[in-house]
């Protein structure tokens, strides 16, 4: 019989609020079940193996951060989409580090096609729109923009931009960047 207070819900936002404490990678069910004061053993009537644990922490990430996204794109276009859908990651990111390093989890196929990740095309897919990409274009517009925000973020998160003495900070570089992109959209050559 499980243990009351656990249920498979509230173990994925322990499991995904412990990522964001020691990294998505340290997660373990030894630390799971120090947190709701259990054996180990009793979580595995909630999840069949650590592969389903980290899938759903991943499945969780994903949807949160597509709705951010998503509220951060409603009633924008052009480059104001752009900049507030990049900076809705780069938010993510910084406040969740072991839930944003859990969206890039593999997943298999059909757990992916029935994923939030498919709002996150779609919402690029928009962006691209405004930007009138056609579509055999679209997926190396998206692998433009996905490869350049996870990137940034991956390396900032990491702390691989302290070592610069530029008084700016990170702020001014992540500008620059998102006016590149800007101008690379805009002036799109098919291929």
């Amino acid at each position: 019989m499980a243990r009351a207070g656990v249920t498979v819900e509230r173990l994925v936002r322990v499991a995904a609020d412990l990522a964001d404490e020691i990294g998505f990678d340290n997660v373990t069910v030894t630390a799971l079940a120090r947190s709701f004061g259990v054996k180990e053993g009793s979580l595995y009537s909630h999840i069949e193996n650590m592969r389903d644990l980290r899938v759903k922490v991943a499945l969780l990430a994903l949807a949160e951060l597509a709705d951010a996204a998503g509220a951060a794109l409603a009633g924008r276009s052009g480059k104001d989409a752009l900049v507030a859908f990049a900076d809705a990651y780069r938010d993510y990111a910084r406040k969740h580090p072991g839930r944003y390093a859990a969206t890039r989890f593999p997943l298999d196929p059909q757990t992916a096609a029935a994923s939030a990740g498919v709002r996150h095309v779609e919402m690029t897919r928009a962006i691209l729109h405004g930007y009138r990409i056609p579509e055999p274009d679209q997926i190396d517009a998206i692998r433009l923009l996905g490869s350049t925000f996870h990137g940034f973020v991956s390396l900032e998160t990491a702390g691989s931009f302290q070592h610069s003495a530029d008084a700016r900070g990170t702020d001014a570089s992540w500008s620059r960047i998102l006016d590149a992109l800007h101008t690379s959209l805009t002036h799109w050559s098919s291929a």
